[in-house]
């Protein structure tokens, strides 16, 4: 198994999205890039610990590449808005890439600038991207929460959208 570690605004609707993908054995929802140690919802929240709400995927690298992982993250959020995601603002929503070694590192580097070359997007992409220092499981509640509440608002209007483009884009690669 390898790792992946990705923050794209929230936890919530990225986590949703990344399940529906063959080859993903888990996702687990937390924090990452901040300088606190062991930090809480709440801390996150107030901006003040530096860190991101994030994702960590373990994944099949036979079934599915790290490439394929960055197709859907890149797909799945909006890299060219600073700290904000939809309706969540701060840096804690902003998007990162948290690098688990060189390999990926490059992977990355090379992916972000196929995309800027190729003028994806009509603004720079400003998505964060570093070396995983430590990585915070988010608290219990925060984990498979699409899948517990997906008639809660929020989740059908923001984790409901992620997960049906990914079903659409990528129906080879969905869990059925």
């Amino acid at each position: 198994m390898d790792s992946a570690t990705f923050g794209g605004g929230c936890f919530w609707c990225t986590e949703a999205a990344f399940k529906e993908l063959d080859g993903v054995e888990s996702v687990t929802s937390g924090y990452a890039g901040g300088h606190v140690e062991d930090p809480t919802y709440e801390d996150v929240c107030s901006g003040e610990t530096g860190h991101a709400e994030v994702i960590q995927l373990e994944y099949d690298p036979e079934e599915i590449g790290f490439d394929e992982l960055l197709e859907v993250f890149f797909m799945v959020h909006d890299p060219t808005t600073r700290d904000r995601q939809g309706p969540d603002v701060g840096s804690q929503y902003r998007s990162a890439i948290y690098t688990h070694d060189e390999d990926q590192q490059e992977v990355v580097d090379a992916f972000v600038d196929a995309l800027e070359a190729e003028d994806v997007y009509d603004d720079p992409i400003v998505t964060e991207i570093e070396p995983l220092e430590e990585f915070y499981p988010a608290e219990e509640y925060h984990q498979d929460y699409y899948e517990k509440n997906p008639n809660q608002a929020y989740c059908a209007m923001h984790a409901a959208p992620k997960v049906k483009k990914v079903r659409e884009k990528y129906p080879e690669k969905v869990t059925q």
